[in-house]
């Protein structure tokens, strides 16, 4: 897809914010990367912004607080991004699990990652950040336990794209040809949007302290 067709497209979706959803492991912040540029939009690392906000890491929130406070953690942010345009939107593999997260990520595209459990698990065991699920005693048994049980949250996305071992950018392109698919007209910006940026006109890595006017 060429330059011209990818400003096409970012007119067609006016600032609308693009949900990258899936399993941990599925490369949703690689390929976040490379889908903004083309489309000159932003990325936000939802797991990023939590951390930023909490000041701690999400395998330390785990085992001190627990899951439920976790997962409240990852709704109010994901509350507050849904309130910014022109953002593609990396997310915790578990934040479908909430029902009440759907109409935070319907505002927006939701798109699945979709990847076989076998490269998810080498992604996970090759990554150094902690996670809690490589300390489980069966670390494969538990992924496959929490995909069985997220596919049916996973298949509510707008769009499904299918991968293995294809480079971000690679995934990214197949993304952006399929969009126009799922694409109603006109889609509708959010009220009042705003970039999220940094004063140096950088991506904020947290959303507090940011006005609550955002006209």
């Amino acid at each position: 897809m060429a330059a011209a067709a990818h400003l096409a497209l970012a007119k067609r979706l006016q600032g609308v914010n693009l949900y990258l959803v899936g399993m941990m492991g599925a490369g949703k912040s690689a390929v976040a990367a490379p889908l903004a540029a083309a489309l000159g939009y932003r990325v936000v690392d939802a797991d990023a912004v939590l951390e930023a906000s909490a000041g701690r890491g999400i395998a330390e929130i785990f085992a001190s607080d627990g899951e439920q406070a976790f997962r409240d953690l990852e709704t109010a942010v994901l509350a507050q991004i849904a309130g910014w345009h022109s953002l593609v939107v990396a997310t915790g593999g578990g934040v479908v699990s909430r029902p009440q997260n759907w109409g935070h990520l319907h505002q927006g595209l939701v798109v699945w990652l979709d990847a076989p459990e076998a490269l998810l698990l080498e992604r996970l065991r090759q990554d150094p950040t902690p996670r809690p699920l490589l300390a489980d005693p069966d670390p494969a048994a538990r992924l496959r336990a929490l995909l069985e049980a997220r596919r049916p949250l996973y298949s509510q996305a707008d769009l499904c794209i299918s991968q293995d071992r294809e480079p971000p950018e690679v995934v990214a392109q197949q993304l952006l040809e399929a969009l126009p698919s799922v694409l109603r007209e006109p889609l509708s910006p959010p009220e009042q949007p705003a970039l999220l940026r940094h004063q140096d006109g950088g991506l904020s890595p947290s959303l507090d302290g940011l006005p609550a006017d955002r006209s």
